[in-house]
């Protein structure tokens, strides 16, 4: 257990005191955050996936209660107080009550294992606390995850397709809430291994972890800027899956795809672009990203495996400039962090991470690069963003199991 968890376990039991929920002698599950090394939005744009889980965290202390009621309680939104309701007895779904809760997620948790066919006859007694930034490190799938699971373990369920966990947490997320993520956040998290990354090829949906090659001293490095993300319900990233679902139909005709990573031929990218790009010039652009990542996701995996990672950062970099230039998607404080990050000697790569807008942006470097890099952020970013002074963060990373069960003392 790291001095992190002990922190947070403490956290966990100064809540129990103020709440008056015991949770003693139950389970402390903790979930993870997620760095996208590519591709970022290639979920819903049928892409290969490769990311890690990291080591800011969610924990929920949780202990099972004899009837299907559920009290349960955020350390982090505690002006929502105490949620409680009888399981399967939910708000319904996109209720605007509930939109600018977090508890919505528990409504949403709780409602879509009942679609499912999961009869709970068993509530709890929960707390939750996190350390993950509220933007690009994927905090509501780490949520919804954590609470899935542990909602399923106090019933006695064990489901054996791990994909039909991360299905789920899809659907309390786009059917319930209304965002309409992909399944990238869920799969790095529930399937992210200590020390790896993780590798997701959609046409098998099958995963494999490959270890990273080399022996190089690097950090992942997580810059918060300390804005307020409004959720992706609310954000571009609707409009940007919209804008690739769109022309993905009006290809799908001639080309026979689903989705734009069905496109892989440089001949036929440039015959598209050439019909396109007066009539939709930013479809093209959007498809123009997407057709770049995937180039360039191959020759990721080939660096990662080699322990080349200044290219693996250089890649990530030039992701970066595509997710701003052609998918237009990221945001002026966390470009404002990639600005200083680039300025930064042994930072190898640096971009936006997540749905964009706000958030966070995220950094691969070496490991003596660290403390100059949290130097110049805290020269440099309140200098441009007076008002987020005290809000932004430099977290540097580690890479770390998605789920994990600690011992509750």
């Amino acid at each position: 257990m790291t001095d992190t968890d002990k922190k947070a376990l403490e956290t966990l039991a100064r809540l129990s005191g103020e709440t008056g929920i015991s949770v003693k002698g139950g389970r402390i599950r903790r979930s993870s955050s997620r760095f996208c090394f590519g591709v970022e939005h290639g979920d819903y744009n049928g892409t290969e996936l490769f990311g890690a889980g990291t080591d800011r965290f969610i924990w929920t202390a949780y202990k099972p209660r004899l009837e299907n009621r559920i009290r349960i309680f955020s350390g982090n939104f505690p002006d929502d107080g105490i949620i409680d309701f009888e399981s399967g007895h939910t708000p319904p779904p996109r209720d605007k009550n509930n939109a600018d809760t977090w508890a919505r997620f528990i409504f949403g948790v709780d409602y879509t294992l009942h679609q499912n066919g999961f009869h709970l006859t068993r509530g709890m007694d929960a707390l939750i606390y996190g350390n993950i930034p509220g933007g690009g490190m994927s905090r509501s799938a780490s949520l919804t995850l954590n609470l899935l699971l542990s909602l399923l373990d106090v019933n006695g369920f064990k489901v054996e397709d791990p994909f039909r966990i991360v299905d789920m947490a899809q659907a309390v997320e786009n059917d319930y809430i209304g965002s309409p993520c992909g399944q990238l956040d869920q799969i790095m998290i529930l399937f992210a291994k200590e020390g790896v990354g993780t590798h997701y090829i959609p046409e098998k949906r099958k995963i494999r972890h490959i270890p990273f090659g080399g022996d190089s001293d690097f950090r992942l490095v997580s810059l918060d800027t300390g804005t307020i993300r409004p959720g992706l319900e609310k954000s571009t990233y609707k409009i940007r899956r919209t804008e690739c679902e769109e022309f993905a139909a009006i290809l799908r005709p001639e080309y026979g795809i689903t989705h734009l990573a069905g496109i892989t031929d440089e001949k036929v990218y440039g015959e598209i672009l050439a019909r396109h790009s007066r009539t939709h010039p930013h479809l093209c652009a959007r498809f123009r990203y997407i057709f770049n990542a995937q180039k360039r996701f191959s020759r990721m995996l080939r660096a990662w495996s080699a322990g080349d990672i200044p290219t693996v950062g250089a890649l990530f970099r030039e992701d970066g400039h595509g997710l701003r230039d052609d998918y237009a998607i990221s945001g002026p404080e966390l470009e404002t962090m990639c600005d200083i990050a680039r300025t930064v000697d042994g930072v190898y790569g640096e971009r936006m991470l997540g749905g964009g807008d706000k958030g966070a942006g995220g950094v691969i470097c070496r490991a003596d690069s660290v403390e100059t890099l949290r130097k110049a952020v805290d020269r440099a970013f309140p200098r441009a963003y007076p008002e987020l002074k005290g809000k932004y963060a430099v977290h540097p990373l580690r890479l770390v199991d998605g789920i994990t069960v600690l011992q509750n003392e």
